[in-house]
């Protein structure tokens, strides 16, 4: 049984998963609950791992992963359900996935995206590999990014995971985003309106925040899912 608390917390953690593809902050769980301190989140999210609803990876920022869902919240009703994040080796193949859900389709591999310093526009497809057919639904085509860099360390993208980019053009603020920064630097942060501007924000302290004109930016696609390397 949980608490209303603990509930609201896992539900909050499932929409923005399901939303974004990677959990949310302690800040903006806090935010969320309308609790005064991130110690308060702390102890929700232990008791939500030790009674089997998420599971927390070692030495990885801001890596939850929900277990189970209770009815609730459509637990029941959605048997085997499997987070948006997949543990996985940056497979050269579809076939070398490991664990791959029945219902998987192939996706291209476009090259490396820069989560720190932006590096040169995306290459060509490499390869293909296999993701959950949750991952990829909605219009609109659908590719993979290696990552490159720790400037998304705290929205738990690490360097060599592999992210699931929906292609678009726009984007809402809040959004992780694939930015085409003045037609030849491709980096992937959370995107925000300043007034006429746009900020890429970074999820790391180390990393400022670029504030660009709207013309120098042009969103190439939106974040749905995280397939883990280790």
């Amino acid at each position: 049984m949980l608490t209303r608390k603990q509930l609201d917390l896992l539900a909050f953690i499932h929409k923005r998963v399901q939303r974004d593809g990677v959990p949310p902050s302690f800040d903006e769980m806090k935010l969320a609950l309308d609790l005064r301190s991130k110690s308060g989140i702390h102890r929700l999210i232990t008791a939500l791992e030790e009674r089997g609803f998420i599971r927390r990876l070692a030495h990885r920022a801001r890596a939850i992963e929900i277990v189970k869902l209770p009815e609730s919240l459509g637990g029941a009703a959605r048997s085997g359900f499997s987070p948006q994040v997949i543990d996985g080796d940056l497979p050269d193949t579809p076939a070398a996935v490991a664990n791959a859900p029945v219902h998987a389709l192939e996706v291209p591999v476009m090259g490396r995206i820069a989560a720190g310093v932006p590096i040169e526009a995306i290459s060509q497809v490499s390869h293909s590999i296999s993701v959950p057919g949750n991952m990829v639904q909605g219009s609109g085509e659908h590719y993979a990014l290696e990552v490159k860099g720790d400037s998304m360390i705290d929205a738990g993208i690490n360097d060599g995971d592999v992210v699931v980019i929906r292609e678009t053009s726009v984007a809402d603020d809040g959004d992780i985003v694939v930015a085409l920064v003045e037609d030849h630097e491709a980096t992937l942060k959370r995107f925000r309106r300043a007034g006429t501007a746009i900020a890429l924000e970074a999820a790391n302290p180390a990393y400022e925040t670029r504030t660009l004109r709207a013309d120098q930016v042009k969103v190439q696609g939106r974040l749905v899912g995280l397939i883990r390397s280790y």
